[in-house]
């Protein structure tokens, strides 16, 4: 259940939903709070819940507590006898969690606490908004929820997914015509989708696409979310869907913004990875056969939708010539290792899939594996 859920039934809820008058929780109708207040028990927390800021206050301060203690769990091995950059304590003052590390820093950097990035990702918005700062300059402020300060790369796994809870706990409260507020809602959704939680990700992701066209939000923003909506439906194996979704967006994207700008070459690329997962083969390599050379030149050797386009080819290509794929991801995975480090999902997507085409290339006439879905990109609404 995420915050568009009804609380006793789980049903996605309307946009004008029944709430508790004393806890502002949220039910389908009448009948689910019935139910819950009779066995669900909820006649003996709403106090508590109404203490802790009504209904959806209190089911995201857990939702993040629950977040924050995943991820220091899994990078407990890694953070061992480090301190953090920003407060340069190990253990947190006040509350008193470990620490973390979970974007491109690789070496002895990046080793935080989520309530300091926590903490400066708050600062930062702030000085943007009292400084009247322009478009550009809030983005780049903005961007701090989701990306690290020192390798200026994105979160992933189980640190972003705790960083879009604390954006959404901290920001829901604002009106719901407020961008900041609608932002949040953008950031828990690329957090949940780094956490692989797609069930969640593809129902919020719904009710995020039917807000942002209630508030008339631009045609950009629009595509974005359509676009990462794409995203869960091939995630969550509905291939058609997401393919169909995909081509319009990728289509649209481009008469918007022309063919260099980012936003069409990770519409272009998520485009191509459809076309593979359905084996239009032909079709995915010819896309990204002239997409590859413009994101290149654009974004870099190294950038990130760069390697995923040259994965997203390899993988569309093993079908024909697997020697020639292996080559390719090889050079890819060398790349990805050097500039995002051996455990980023990117990274590891990669190897995986070459580890997969070299087994299959030592057993004549073995069928070599379908694309991981890690070769989608993800678009930020910001």
């Amino acid at each position: 259940m995420i915050l568009t859920n009804c609380t006793a039934c789980a049903a996605p809820l309307p946009h004008l939903a029944k709430q508790c008058s004393r806890c502002n929780t949220r039910y389908c109708g009448p009948a689910c709070q019935a139910q819950d207040w009779k066995e669900g028990g909820h006649d003996k927390v709403r106090k508590k819940i109404k203490r802790g800021g009504g209904g959806e206050q209190y089911h995201a301060d857990g939702k993040y507590a629950e977040a924050v203690e995943l991820a220091v769990e899994e990078c407990a091995e890694d953070t061992k006898g480090q301190t953090c950059y920003i407060c340069m304590e190990a253990v947190h003052r006040r509350t008193n969690e470990g620490l973390v590390r979970g974007c491109a820093c690789h070496t002895t950097e990046g080793f935080v606490h989520v309530s300091c990035l926590v903490e400066q990702a708050k600062i930062l918005r702030e000085e943007a908004v009292e400084n009247n700062l322009g478009v550009n300059a809030c983005d780049a402020k903005w961007a701090r929820w989701c990306t690290c300060s020192l390798c200026e790369q994105d979160y992933h796994g189980l640190v972003y997914h705790a960083l879009g809870w604390a954006c959404w706990k901290t920001y829901l409260t604002w009106p719901e015509t407020d961008w900041t507020r609608c932002m949040a809602i953008g950031q828990l959704g690329n957090g949940l989708a780094a956490a692989k939680r797609h069930e969640d990700t593809l129902s919020l992701m719904k009710i995020t696409l039917s807000t942002y066209l209630r508030l008339g939000a631009p045609a950009s923003t629009i595509l974005i979310v359509q676009g990462n909506l794409a995203s869960m439906y091939h995630l969550s194996g509905q291939f058609e869907e997401a393919l169909r979704l995909r081509q319009d967006v990728y289509s649209e994207t481009v008469k918007l913004n022309g063919e260099e700008h980012g936003d069409s070459l990770i519409a272009a690329n998520n485009y191509a990875s459809s076309l593979e997962g359905l084996q239009h083969f032909e079709e995915a390599r010819s896309l990204l056969l002239k997409k590859m050379p413009v994101a290149q030149r654009v974004l870099g050797e190294s950038h990130d939708l760069t390697l995923r386009m040259r994965w997203c080819y390899a993988m569309a290509l093993c079908a024909d010539d697997g020697a020639a794929a292996a080559e390719i991801l090889e050079e890819t995975a060398q790349t990805a290792r050097r500039v995002f480090g051996p455990t980023n999902p990117l990274t590891e997507g990669i190897e995986l899939n070459l580890r997969e085409i070299r087994a299959a290339l030592r057993k004549p006439r073995s069928a070599v594996g379908k694309c991981a879905t890690g070769v989608d990109d993800w678009g930020c609404v910001v």
